[in-house]
């Protein structure tokens, strides 16, 4: 299939936060969203960064505070509707989103998806779906974000049909046949959030890409397996689980150097790869 990276937006924090040891000063970290083009399925997508939404869903107390922590920076170009025109494509075009979690950044355009099908893990969902806008607010999620047909149009992995994977995967041992033909292998990566997935997809000329959303906020931190600031722990769903994944994906680096991992917010990352690949 052809892959394309691209961003709706970004925010900014400093850099010491994402990676221990890191510079005090702010970066960016982009929102990824990835099109992805499929000789069967058409076009679809990996999560879907910023929209509008977020700042009409942050401007009271106490969502505004998630504006606060993390100020986001988003242009009319870069919003999702507008790159997807550039491909010639339009929302409805959309056939499949993928979505790693349910963290605003990620899932900013699933209102402007009105034909598309969402796959996640239930597990990242079904936690939030009843919770007071408030407490939404500790798992930066804000719920109108949310399609009103959501339900109707959802299709949360079957965890009970998981896939032994081969030897390339190591050391993911377990992961899901998206669509049923191994185009699209989705992977639970625990810790940040729970039931983060990340999807491996493979070009037409046999690149393999392993989306791994915000198991490491930048490439360096899987590089070099540091983890971020201990600070950081206070939004993880799990600081342990996310530990081990984080480990995880230092060994699969290691010894899979010819797949091209990719953080959701790693803008060295992003920018290097936004030649499109077939």
């Amino acid at each position: 299939m052809n892959i394309n990276l691209l961003n709706a937006g970004y925010c900014t924090a400093p850099e010491h936060i994402a990676i221990h040891g890191g510079r005090w000063q702010n970066i960016r970290f982009p929102a990824l969203f990835v099109l992805l083009r499929h000789p069967k399925f058409g076009a679809m997508l990996f999560d879907t960064g910023y929209s509008y939404r977020f700042f009409d869903e942050t401007k009271k107390f106490p969502q505004r505070i998630y504006r606060y922590l993390t100020p986001v920076h988003l242009r009319e170009e870069e919003l999702l509707v507008n790159q997807l025109a550039n491909f010639g494509l339009k929302p409805a075009d959309i056939s499949h989103v993928f979505i790693s979690h349910f963290h605003a950044d990620h899932i900013g355009s699933l209102c402007d998806l009105g034909e598309s099908r969402f796959i996640y893990m239930p597990h990242a969902f079904s936690h939030l779906r009843h919770l007071h806008p408030a407490a939404g607010l500790k798992h930066a999620y804000l719920r109108g974000l949310i399609p009103g047909d959501f339900d109707a149009r959802s299709q949360a992995v079957n965890l009970s049909q998981p896939k032994l994977l081969p030897a390339e995967y190591a050391p993911f041992k377990t992961g899901y046949d998206l669509l049923g033909d191994e185009s699209i292998i989705g992977v639970e990566l625990p810790g940040h959030a729970r039931g983060q997935m990340g999807i491996f997809a493979r070009a037409e000329t046999g690149r393999l890409f392993f989306f791994v959303a915000d198991a490491a906020w930048l490439k360096k931190s899987i590089v070099a397996n540091r983890p971020p600031h201990k600070l950081v722990n206070l939004l993880f769903t799990d600081p342990s689980a996310y530990r081990q994944t984080l480990g995880e994906l230092h060994t699969y680096a290691l010894t899979h150097p010819e797949t091209i991992v990719v953080p959701s917010h790693c803008e060295e990352t992003i920018q290097a790869l936004k030649t499109p690949h077939a």
